[in-house]
């Protein structure tokens, strides 16, 4: 089921599969990508995992658990609708007897999209409801259309952190190659994804902004709480008009790896029982 808000300056949809944002709209231009062929999806909320773990296996409580899906369950679970009241769409997501046999923790995840003037205020909060300590990764996945606007195309687009980077990617085959080094912008090409997601760990920028030289429409994601950030598109598709700029809590968790048990994950967020964890980030348009 899908919902809707509209206000003065922006109009967003959402909808109960997901909680998946899957509109945000402008004066009538769509910044949000339509889940085409060469991508299905918009905006995915990806708990308790980001990305897998190895084998899409791990430990909880010594037991071996597998997560069958990437980037976890949440955003191929429907959600309890918790209605608009104007400016705001909520949702809510209840462990049950399907997330337990792959992720044993009890939890609330609710998930509020509010629109604030020329942005969208993206807020997941997890609830522990359980009776002991629970582990997981938190992170946005939303794509916007590139190019926004007409008689543009995806290499006139450039990526714009708030503040200088270094980004080093190491590569799938051995080896790495330099993003960035002490800049701020990279334009965009189909090869620069060739190597799969580029991504930030501690980025000292908490904006990173989608724009050409040659438009004047630009997105941006705000992200005061993420300790990394992630840019993403299909590599060797032109049907993928789009770039995904993701806030995630932390880097994925195959890059803790070494540790199976979930507990020993390093980047896992720790949250006690009866405790409320906020995860938030912004969706800006121009």
């Amino acid at each position: 089921m899908k919902l809707t808000v509209k206000t003065d300056t922006l109009e967003i949809s959402a909808n109960t599969a997901g909680a998946e944002l899957c509109s945000v709209k402008k004066d009538g231009t769509e910044y949000l990508w339509q889940a085409g062929d060469a991508w299905k999806r918009y905006a995915p909320i990806l708990f308790p995992f980001i990305c897998s773990p190895k084998d899409k296996t791990y430990k909880a409580d010594g037991k071996v658990y597998k997560m069958p899906a990437n980037h976890g369950f949440a955003r191929d679970m429907e959600f309890e609708s918790l209605g608009t009241d104007g400016r705001s769409i909520s949702f809510k997501l209840k462990s049950c007897e399907k997330t337990l046999e792959i992720y044993p923790y009890d939890f609330e995840l609710t998930v509020k999209f509010t629109v604030d003037g020329d942005r969208v205020e993206v807020l997941n909060s997890v609830k522990n409801t359980g009776n002991r300590d629970m582990y997981f990764y938190l992170g946005g996945h939303p794509a916007f259309n590139c190019p926004l606007e007409d008689g543009l195309s995806f290499g006139d687009y450039k990526v714009v952190y708030s503040e200088k980077e270094t980004i080093v990617q190491p590569l799938l085959n051995g080896g790495e190659r330099t993003i960035l080094e002490n800049s701020d912008s990279y334009d965009l090409t189909r090869a620069l994804f060739d190597e799969d997601v580029i991504m930030k760990d501690a980025p000292a920028s908490d904006r990173v902004t989608l724009k050409s030289d040659k438009g004047s429409r630009s997105v941006s994601v705000y992200f005061p709480e993420s300790k990394c950030i992630a840019v993403w598109s299909s590599t060797g598709d032109d049907r993928a008009k789009f770039v995904c700029l993701e806030p995630w809590t932390s880097v994925p968790v195959y890059c803790d790896d070494e540790f199976e048990d979930i507990e020993k994950k390093p980047h896992a967020v720790k949250l006690a029982a009866g405790e409320v964890f906020d995860y938030r980030y912004f969706i800006e348009v121009r």
